[in-house]
């Protein structure tokens, strides 16, 4: 036998791995995993037993609870398939059993944690079919991708319910926090009964006085999530941070979108409008005044541009010479097109302070967010031919966010081993 038990006692067990070397390293490294994932299997259920009652009476919800005698079960570890036979719990009235095994060890299915979060960490990056090939590939495992979708949608389905009842810890940074850039935006995803539908995604960002970015943190729900209820974690998230850092510079930094702003504006000290959304203006407007003229449009775009990110008051200055331009002198798809840049200018100038901004070391581009959007939402959930429900897309998310923001990966395992994986508690 290629591994064997040599000794086994309360805390640690020994064990003997025979490993054949095959004619190439290749076939070596082949023989290694098998060899070792052997010893894991043996480890495994060694392990197991740890957690198994000795078969005495126990008290549950008021309840006395007696032992049926032992039943072996099947389990999935790491490593492969485990056996192990346990007791199985029963009131004097029958209907439901109860396992202190698996709540003991924090069993999640039939899978081991350390399983459940290997398998939920790799769905959060890929597909079910996906995972299975990695798992065959790169860990000597066969796994069914039925087994694969169910797992990890049970333990989404925890971080989901968890949301607001579980506080992770935003992770200390090396230097001071000078300014806390809170980001907010949507993207469109493909719903099976809807069709496209906006995601929401959020980001609190925390950067030194240099205007380097030190941490942060994801938020993202999908479109059935409802707003509301996207805004009340946002807002969690928020007062959190921002009670760590209180004498921090507050910024929002988005789009024009006014319900970004309604959500943003009572926790900020500045506004900053992401330059990019602005200098997509210029460009209509260098579009209406150069139509056939390309270089003269390019040129004067990189000016006004140039002039609106570098000099001080250059939005209000640039208002007032869009102002002074004949609209009646244009066709009416540019006189339109003209009065949008006008309001949109009006509306936003004191958003657009990117000189000062800058001085200050702060952003002035959405581009955490705007990266959010496609890292946390598109990577995963827009690839070719796919659609999904509300739920499963949640389950997604809710993986994604936690895989993505520093340290909460590690927290959420935590949280399992030391309250159990329930939705309760």
């Amino acid at each position: 036998m290629p591994a064997s038990i040599v000794s086994s006692e309360a805390n640690s067990v020994t064990i003997q791995i025979t490993i054949p070397f095959g004619t190439t390293m290749l076939g070596s490294e082949n023989e290694i995993q098998q060899g070792l994932n052997l010893a894991g299997q043996l480890a495994t259920e060694k392990a197991l037993e740890q957690f198994d009652s000795d078969g005495s009476p126990i008290e549950r919800s008021g309840q006395r609870w007696t032992s049926k005698g032992k039943d072996a079960k099947v389990y999935q570890s790491p490593y492969g398939p485990v056996q192990v036979a346990r007791h199985l719990y029963q009131t004097s009235e029958g209907g439901s059993t109860f396992c202190p095994l698996e709540t003991d060890a924090r069993m999640i299915r039939t899978a081991t944690p350390r399983f459940a979060k290997q398998i939920s960490h790799k769905y959060a990056e890929m597909s079910s079919v996906r995972v299975a090939e990695d798992l065959n590939e790169n860990h000597g495992r066969v796994v069914a991708r039925s087994f694969i979708q169910n797992l990890a949608d049970t333990v989404g389905t925890v971080a989901m319910a968890k949301e607001e009842d579980w506080h992770y810890q935003t992770p200390k940074v090396s230097e001071p926090v000078a300014t806390v850039s809170l980001g907010l935006d949507g993207t469109c995803m493909l719903l099976c009964e809807e069709g496209e539908r906006q995601a929401m995604v959020g980001t609190l960002s925390l950067y030194n006085a240099q205007g380097e970015r030190l941490h942060t943190t994801y938020v993202a729900a999908p479109p059935e999530y409802g707003r509301h209820l996207f805004l009340d974690r946002m807002s969690r998230e928020v007062e959190h941070v921002l009670s760590l850092y209180p004498d921090a510079h507050r910024q929002g930094l988005a789009d024009g979108a006014p319900e970004n702003w309604d959500f943003l504006g009572p926790y900020v000290d500045s506004q900053v409008l992401d330059f990019y959304h602005a200098s997509g203006y210029l460009e209509t407007v260098a579009k209406v005044l150069f139509p056939r003229r390309r270089k003269h449009r390019q040129a004067w775009l990189e000016k006004q541009a140039h002039r609106l990110k570098h000099d001080v008051g250059a939005a209000v200055a640039l208002l007032d010479e869009f102002k002074k331009i004949d609209l009646n002198a244009l066709s009416a798809k540019k006189k339109e097109q003209m009065e949008s840049v006008i309001t949109y200018f009006r509306n936003h100038h004191a958003q657009m302070d990117y000189a000062q901004t800058q001085a200050e070391n702060r952003p002035i581009g959405s581009g955490v967010t705007e990266a959010a959007c496609k890292v946390i939402v598109k990577q995963r959930l827009c690839g070719s031919g796919m659609k999904w429900k509300g739920t499963g897309a949640g389950v997604v998310l809710s993986l994604r966010t936690l895989t993505y923001t520093t340290g909460r990966w590690q927290q959420f395992w935590t949280k399992i081993n030391q309250y159990g994986f329930s939705l309760e508690g």
